[in-house]
This record gives C-alpha cells, sequence and structure tokens, in this order.
C-alpha cells in the first residue's frame, strides 16, 4: 500500500515538473517575441519650421468713437410745429430740424420792435434838441437808455425765438427721432441724436509697457465683426499723457476714414498698429503645438538608425517651445526650434517621446497666415 502511494506522489511530481517546463518554455518564447516585436510606426503629418517676415503689429481692442455727436434737445418749452427731417437721415450743417410753436413769442417781438422804434424816434429827437441847447442832459441820457433798452428787450424775444428753432450743428447722420408733430416738449428733452461719421475715432488702451511701441501718426489697421472681411485704414493722432493708475493702461486714440458710413459709435473694434521695422520669425502651424500645464511643445522628427533592424527610421522627440504671436493658422516661435527641423504637424496627441512615425501629407490642409476658407 504504501509502495503505491510513494509511486502515485512521484508519478504526481513527474506531472507537475512536466507541465512547468512546458509553461516556462511557453513563457521564453513569448518574451521572445516580445522582444522581436516592433510598434507599428503612427501615420502623422509634416512640415519644416520656416523662417518668415512678419509685420511688426501692436494688437488692441477698442471702440468707435464719433468726431462730433451731439444728442440734439430742447432748450425752451414749446409744442412742436414742424418736423423737417426722417429718422436715420442725413442733416446739413444749419438745417432746419424741428420748430417749436413761437406765435406769442412773434406777438411780443412786433410789440417790442414797435417800442423799440419809438425810442429810436425819441432819441433822434433829443440829439437834435440837445444840438440846439434846448434840453437837459439828463433827460438827452434818458432818450439814450430808453431806445437802448427796448432794442435790446426786441433782442432778447428774438434769441427765445431763434432756441425754438432746433438746427443741425454740423452735418452727420441722424437716429431715431424721439418728438411727434403736435407733442408738448419740456426743456432738456431729447429730439434726436446727430453724428459725424466720416471719419471717426477709434479709442483703445494699451499697457505702459508698450507706450514707446506708438507714436502718433502711425499706421492703423481697424476691423470689425460686423465687417469681417473689409479693413479700415487710419492712423494715431492722440495719446492721453495720463496712465490710468488702476489698470496701468494708457488710453490712445485713431483717426480712421469712413466714407461708407459701416463704422457706427460704440461698434467693437480690433486695432492693430503697423510699427515701422518689420521682424524675422519662426511659424509653425499652430495643429502642430501640444499644450499642457507645464508648458507649450512640439515633437520635432529625426531619422534615426533602428538598433534592431539597422535600418533608417522616423523618430520623434518631444521639444518645449515659447510661442509669440498668432496669425490665421500660424504661430510664431520665439524659442525652441530652429528654421529647417520637421515637426508633427497632426496626430500629436497619439504621440509620446521616441515613438516612431510615418510622414503622410496627402490630407494635410495647408496652414496660412491670412486664410480664406469657402463658405461651405
Amino acid at each position: 500500500m504504501k509502495r503505491k502511494i510513494v509511486i502515485a506522489v512521484i508519478g504526481l511530481v513527474a506531472i507537475i515538473v512536466i507541465l512547468g517546463g512546458a509553461k516556462a518554455m511557453q513563457f521564453r518564447a513569448l518574451m521572445k517575441a516580445g522582444a522581436a516585436m516592433t510598434m507599428p510606426p503612427e501615420t502623422v503629418s509634416a512640415t519644416e519650421v520656416r523662417a518668415e517676415t512678419w509685420e511688426s503689429l501692436v494688437a488692441a481692442v477698442g471702440s468707435v468713437t464719433p468726431v462730433q455727436g451731439v444728442e440734439l434737445k430742447a432748450e425752451l418749452t414749446g409744442t412742436v410745429r414742424e418736423i423737417n427731417f426722417e429718422s436715420g437721415g442725413t442733416a446739413t450743417e444749419g438745417q432746419v430740424l424741428v420748430r417749436l410753436d413761437s406765435a406769442a413769442e412773434q406777438a411780443q417781438l412786433r410789440a417790442a420792435e414797435a417800442r423799440a422804434e419809438l425810442a429810436r424816434l425819441n432819441f433822434a429827437r433829443a440829439q437834435d434838441l440837445q444840438k440846439q441847447g434846448v434840453i437837459s442832459q439828463a433827460d438827452f441820457d434818458t432818450a439814450q437808455a430808453s431806445a437802448h433798452q427796448t432794442v435790446g428787450d426786441a433782442e432778447a424775444i428774438k434769441a427765445v425765438i431763434a432756441k425754438k428753432v432746433i438746427k443741425a450743428p454740423f452735418t452727420g447722420r441722424l437716429g431715431i427721432r424721439s418728438v411727434n408733430l403736435g407733442q408738448f416738449v419740456h426743456d432738456g428733452d431729447p429730439i434726436v441724436s446727430l453724428h459725424s461719421l466720416d471719419p471717426v475715432y477709434v479709442d483703445f488702451n494699451l499697457p505702459e509697457q508698450q507706450l514707446g511701441d506708438v507714436r502718433k501718426q502711425m499706421p492703423v489697421r481697424v476691423t470689425t465683426d460686423a465687417t469681417q472681411d473689409k479693413v479700415f485704414d487710419g492712423k494715431v493722432t492722440a495719446l492721453n499723457p495720463e496712465i490710468n493708475p488702476s489698470t496701468r493702461n494708457v488710453k490712445i486714440q485713431a483717426t480712421v476714414k469712413n466714407a461708407g458710413g459701416e463704422l457706427h459709435p460704440g461698434m467693437f473694434a480690433r486695432v492693430q498698429i503697423v510699427q515701422p521695422q518689420p521682424q524675422d520669425i519662426l511659424v509653425i502651424p499652430s495643429t502642430a503645438v501640444l499644450h499642457a500645464p507645464y508648458g507649450d511643445s512640439v515633437f520635432v522628427i529625426s531619422d534615426v538608425k533602428d538598433e534592431k533592424s539597422g535600418q533608417s527610421i522616423k523618430q520623434v522627440q518631444m521639444t518645449t517651445v515659447r510661442l509669440g504671436e498668432t496669425r490665421g493658422d500660424l504661430v510664431a516661435v520665439t524659442q525652441g526650434l530652429t528654421a529647417g527641423q520637421t515637426i508633427a504637424t497632426s496626430g500629436v496627441f497619439k504621440l509620446r517621446n521616441g515613438s516612431h512615425v510615418a510622414i503622410d501629407n496627402s490630407l494635410a490642409p495647408d496652414a496660412q497666415a491670412a486664410p480664406k476658407p469657402p463658405n461651405t
């Protein structure tokens, strides 16, 4: 019985040894196959780092303001008798826009002019009598003062009548009228807005660090969301001598041509101040940049020799870069790359340091500084 047990134990141990050996051989084969296996290269698009010359621009955002803009208001109370303009129309300097009722003032003016005429005649007689020595100096002075006073009374009434005629102080575009025919208005009530729109001002702010890059008469370019395909040209015309102590910004004003009247007061505007000297920079497509919390990086592609096969392969190396200005599809690189290096421009999210890649530019888009995609 004991002999049978011993034989069974020996047989079981032999089976375990055989199975363990077989498994060890399998593991060695898998490890050998894994060591010999190479990952297929990742397909990416690529381009060379280019050296270009860009205009040196100082960018800012601001608002459009009129060179002349007012809200016309009634100076005196009265009833609207005439409205001689259309909302949104154009007014010329001196054009009568609104007349208020002045019938009472016109009657007072006729009476005042009659008194003035009488006082003038009395003063003329007094002058003749004074030459003859018939009247005293006091009577002469009284006649003279009465003549001057009555003329002043008539002029005061004329001024009141003139204030009841609202005229355009300059040529410009009218807004929407705020009064109706027959409406009774009080002094200070709005009538209509009037703005001169050619040219216009564009007011914007720059940090005090960039104040040295701006001078009067520097050319500027202005674009807006309402006219995205049009660039308005102008010049820097004023720099505020005072810097805001809270924001450390300086206010700058540019005068911009607006012959078509497409720029309106209050409109948001993007401003570019053109510097006199261009800048030489390195540019890459913005799709090549991998953004991360620790910094921006790109993958530089280089040819290396594969240690296993001995063949030349393309391998990527992650390189940290410092970026500058962005224009369209391109971004400037100020540090980290040199001209002529090849970098991956798409598929960078699936790469890691040392990955093997295959370049395929058949579907790569053409990166441009001023792209104009078709309207699809």
